[in-house]
């Protein structure tokens, strides 16, 4: 009943209705004073609104601190629908919500799961001559990134750095981190991955040790090499410790390539962190040292292979496999081990 009424816009009846059902001895469950207390705030904005259009005299700053307050009570439990109908109320009636208002829609609806709602907040934002400030794309870009919205939110990361806001050190190591894992399926977030990487470069922020090695990975594993070994020096270089799998990707496409003395000493660098590689990659490194013809080099690191414990698939002087078997997937086997 009191839901009903409610609905009804008879914020007085249901307050009525339950002031009977609490005589009684019935106690009103929250979803039932959460409907009373939103109908009787939005009376209460109708009223607020009516009035400042009424006495122009009226400042508006109490204008903004009344709406921020309702939209921004609203936004909290949950209920960013109906704050954004209070928005619009104010839209129709002449007023100008500023910045505090609509920032505070754009984090309810990312709160909500909806960050693409808050897309078209921002939008209207710019089209309202209420640019965005660093509250609004930094919530947006958070809501984003936590709903794996990758795209969309390089894209806003964008928006915000040609505005002249820098983003934060956690929100663009989260961002790189996700272009990477995607750059799997096409090149498009490879190419906005390496310019993310070169900002943060230049801004001196630090990338972390799973960042950094997602990127040495997603360079190797489309086929920039070059790059890859070199940021994989620069990451040892920098103290960082490199994952055994980012290692092995690296070890192996320098073999694909043709450039065995570049993956002996990747291999070398891993024995020295006490990180040894997989059997798949010391079989790919015996195979191109064999196909280069340095069988004596292959011999030794077949023995190392046998000193760390590890037996390679491969042993020096068998005859290669058709088909380059040890070119295999770049992860397939290494993640298993």
């Amino acid at each position: 009943m009191i839901q009903c009424l409610c609905k009804k816009n008879e914020p007085d009846e249901a307050k009525r209705a339950l002031d009977e059902m609490m005589e009684r001895g019935f106690v009103p469950n929250v979803v039932t004073f959460t409907e009373l207390i939103t109908c009787l705030c939005k009376r209460e904005w109708r009223k607020h609104l009516s009035y400042c259009t009424r006495s122009r005299s009226l400042q508006r700053d109490r204008i903004y601190i009344h709406s921020l307050l309702v939209i921004d009570g609203f936004c909290k439990v949950g209920r960013s629908d109906e704050a954004r109908e209070l928005l619009d109320e104010a839209l129709e009636m002449g007023l100008v919500p500023n910045v505090v208002t609509y920032n505070s829609l754009i984090g309810g609806y990312c709160t909500e799961g909806r960050p693409l709602e808050g897309i078209r907040v921002l939008k209207e934002m710019e089209g309202r001559s209420c640019p965005p400030d660093f509250i609004s794309y930094n919530i947006l870009l958070q809501g984003l990134l936590r709903f794996g919205l990758i795209s969309v939110s390089f894209q806003t990361y964008m928006k915000m750095h040609n505005a002249g806001f820098q983003a934060s050190e956690r929100v663009m190591n989260t961002l790189l981190r996700g272009l990477c894992r995607k750059s799997t399926r096409n090149d498009e977030p490879l190419k906005e991955a390496k310019e993310l990487f070169e900002q943060i470069m230049e801004l001196g922020y630090p990338l972390s040790p799973y960042t950094y090695c997602l990127m040495v990975q997603a360079l190797a594993e489309k086929g920039e090499v070059s790059q890859a070994f070199n940021h994989l020096l620069e990451m040892i270089g920098k103290g960082y410790s490199p994952r055994m799998l980012t290692y092995n990707v690296v070890l192996r496409v320098l073999c694909r390539d043709g450039r065995v003395d570049d993956a002996m000493y990747v291999f070398i660098l891993m024995l020295e962190k006490d990180t040894i590689p997989g059997k798949f990659s010391f079989s790919v490194l015996i195979g191109e040292l064999e196909r280069q013809g340095r069988l004596l080099d292959a011999y030794g690191v077949y023995a190392a292979a046998v000193k760390w414990g590890v037996v390679p698939k491969r042993i020096p002087g068998k005859q290669l496999k058709a088909g380059n078997e040890h070119f295999h997937s770049i992860q397939g086997d290494e993640c298993k081990e």
